[in-house]
């Protein structure tokens, strides 16, 4: 038996790869679908199962286009009701991997065909379960990403989820493993450990939401308070996740179409595409196209992409490091941006060199700003989540979190310099592109972010522990 998890840090997912006598099952795979069936190739394999936890909101799943390349069956839980052909299993139905048995489990409430598939060895013995959103490592999935037009309401869905942990998962065995969907960073859940394996004991021990002596309405009352509204691109990935979606190889072949700066230019202005610029921060800072939008591919990169372009059909036009076009094509199909029309050849560099227009962004260091706090009321904002800022912030800095600049463009002063920070660096680099490209210039970014202001001595709020607010 091999059971392997094949983790992406920047949308903190896990897919699964479980091999048993020469026949392969695959649990929630990525979108772009080769390294499964090459990892297959290597054990000389085949790939028979192809298990949906659920239809995930948060990326594009490989399903369809592995089920076309493989012949294997797409499998769901009771409920769901995909456009293309599945296996719409019953709850504890059995499906056969070589030595090995997975056995569905319908976990309703993170959405209402959210399923768990529980692993027994070849002896018969319960081995781990695959717990896509219902459960995660300190934490459970959201319950408010599948209400139906007023039919149910979050509190609904979470009573569902307390039933189904109660029901379901909590009566196995403390040995069993949790192989969860998403680590800490993930949108689908509030308060996930980093770990991204654990035992169902240490759960139970570990995780608030599943407290023995926990009633149903405490449960409720604790999963729901707190929630942010879901990213804006959740719904538009569960539709392709639901319906399908273009092959992968034809959006990568249009997404890696080399364009000359003249050509680029006038596909922007034909189109209406958004530029965006995936290099590093500081390459970004020192120049780039103008009204481009920065959100690099040494950071978040999907989710924010997600997060602030949210229409996935919006045309997109990329300025990359080299050889970096590929990647960033890739990560942007993951959450369903499958509308690149190509790439900046030459990057950057041959743009300048054609004697193009560009701009910048200028920056200072944390101890610069730190010194001219001391003699001038300078206005600072911090681009950080609320969470982070209410934890500890600079005394004098207003938090415009990025999730939602849109809303705070008024606060924004039109006649003085001002400054924009967050903790390192990366996200108020993103912050600035998009002020820059809303005709709002004069900013400064802060080099560093907080990490580097409090260190250099600006006065700073009491820190309060994130985990008590």
């Amino acid at each position: 038996m091999k059971v392997e998890q094949i983790y992406t840090g920047c949308l903190a997912q896990g897919a699964y790869y479980i091999e048993s006598n020469g026949e392969v099952a695959i649990i929630d795979p990525l979108r772009e679908v080769k390294p499964y069936i090459n990892r297959a190739k290597l054990d000389d394999a085949k790939i028979k199962y192809i298990f949906e936890t659920h239809f995930h909101a948060d990326f594009v799943s490989g399903h369809v286009t592995l089920a076309k390349e493989t012949g294997a069956p797409i499998i769901y839980g009771p409920s769901a009701n995909p456009s293309f052909d599945a296996i719409i299993a019953q709850d504890n139905q059995e499906f056969k991997l070589g030595k090995l048995t997975i056995t569905v489990l319908h976990t309703p409430g993170h959405t209402l065909e959210s399923t768990t598939y529980l692993l027994k060895d070849e002896n018969g013995k319960d081995y781990a379960i695959f717990s896509g959103d219902t459960l995660f490592l300190g934490d459970v999935g959201r319950p408010d990403l599948a209400q139906k037009m007023g039919e149910l309401t979050e509190k609904d869905l979470a009573g569902m989820l307390y039933d189904s942990l109660r029901d379901k998962i909590m009566p196995l065995a403390d040995d069993i493993l949790v192989y969860p969907a998403h680590g800490a960073g993930s949108a689908c859940g509030k308060n996930m450990m980093k770990e991204t394996v654990d035992t169902l004991g240490n759960q139970k021990k570990m995780n608030y939401a599943l407290r023995e002596n926990m009633t149903k309405e405490e449960f409720v009352e604790e999963v729901t308070e707190g929630l942010l509204p879901p990213p804006q691109y959740f719904p538009l990935n569960v539709k392709l996740n639901k319906e399908g979606y273009e092959d992968f190889k034809e959006v990568l072949k249009r997404g890696t179409k080399s364009l000359s700066p003249r050509a680029f230019e006038a596909a922007a202005n034909e189109t209406g595409a958004i530029v965006l610029d995936v290099r590093h921060q500081d390459e970004f800072a020192k120049g780039h196209v103008p009204r481009s939008i920065f959100i690099g591919l040494n950071g978040d990169f999907a989710p924010w992409v997600g997060a602030l372009i949210a229409d996935v059909e919006q045309p997109i036009l990329l300025v990359t490091p080299k050889g970096g076009e590929e990647e960033a094509v890739t990560r942007l199909s993951r959450v369903g941006f499958d509308n690149t029309l190509g790439f900046l050849e030459g990057g950057f560099e041959a743009w300048k060199n054609s004697a193009m227009e560009y701009d910048t962004v200028s920056q200072v260091s944390a101890k610069a700003l730190s010194d001219l706090l001391k003699i001038d009321e300078v206005p600072v904002f911090d681009v950080r989540k609320k969470s982070e800022y209410l934890s500890e912030h600079l005394l004098s800095a207003v938090n415009t979190p990025l999730d939602y600049l849109n809303n705070h463009l008024a606060e924004f002063p039109d006649n003085k310099i001002f400054y924009v920070h967050c903790a390192g660096g990366y996200r108020s680099m993103i912050a600035s592109s998009i002020l820059k490209s809303r005709g709002i210039h004069n900013l400064i970014d802060v080099v560093g972010g907080f990490k580097e202001i409090k260190d250099s001595g600006a006065p700073v709020s009491e820190y309060v522990c994130p985990s008590t607010l």
